[in-house]
């Protein structure tokens, strides 16, 4: 999610690479789950994330939406979301024990968590958010591994592809005054990346960079 905000509020002041090592182990968490509580409709969901949903869950994009999905306008984009639910309004996948059911494909998200991205020139570097995880005494892992992606290069080039494609769109439909233009952009986009799912025989992303590509030149 997008935020406008000073990083020195909110970091330690410095900005990494997948190869720096940074304070974000948490011991496995040893029964915490804060941060899966009360997120609102903050753990917004790329391709990726419902792509590896899908797969984990074997179920197609409406089936989630049924199951554990909401879709909410962000800036003028419509795209999924994790839902909360119950008293704790915690995330849907916790079990009865407050731990991840979907941990081995949890989106990427929860995967960054306790870092963000700060998003420049077309690519991004890492912060360690300071103020989000009450965990102390966090020990120095490398981002890399605490992400925990295959194909990491690829996976870099996919996340900041999608953010500033989404982000050009915001922009534009941020503008827009035609709704009917903006609904018919909007149903595209969740018919080309989410509805319409992902052959799981092949790559993803070859398939999402083919996808990108028809998009950039049908919403020009």
């Amino acid at each position: 999610m997008l935020r406008n905000i000073d990083l020195d509020e909110i970091s330690d002041g410095k900005l990494y690479t997948a190869g720096d090592l940074a304070k974000v182990g948490c011991q496995d968490c040893e029964g915490c789950c804060d941060c899966c509580c009360q997120m609102g409709d903050t753990i917004i969901l790329d391709p990726l994330d419902v792509w590896q949903l899908m797969q984990g869950r074997d179920k197609s994009f409406e089936q989630l939406l049924d199951e554990s999905l909401d879709l909410h306008v962000q800036d003028g984009v419509i795209l999924p979301n994790l839902k909360m639910a119950g008293e704790k309004e915690q995330c849907v996948y916790l079990n009865e024990k407050g731990r991840c059911s979907i941990h081995p494909f949890r989106p990427g998200i929860c995967r960054l968590f306790p870092l963000g991205r700060f998003y420049e020139n077309g690519s991004f570097r890492y912060f360690l958010q300071t103020k989000e995880c009450s965990r102390e005494n966090r020990t120095k892992q490398k981002i890399r591994k605490w992400i925990d992606m295959p194909e990491f290069g690829r996976y870099e080039t996919f996340v900041a592809d999608w953010h500033f494609f989404v982000r050009r769109l915001q922009d534009r439909l941020m503008q827009q005054s035609d709704m009917e233009a903006a609904q018919r952009i909007n149903r595209y986009i969740l018919q080309e990346f989410y509805f319409q799912g992902w052959d799981a025989e092949q790559n993803f992303y070859d398939q999402f960079s083919e996808r990108l590509k028809k998009a950039q030149k049908e919403l020009a």
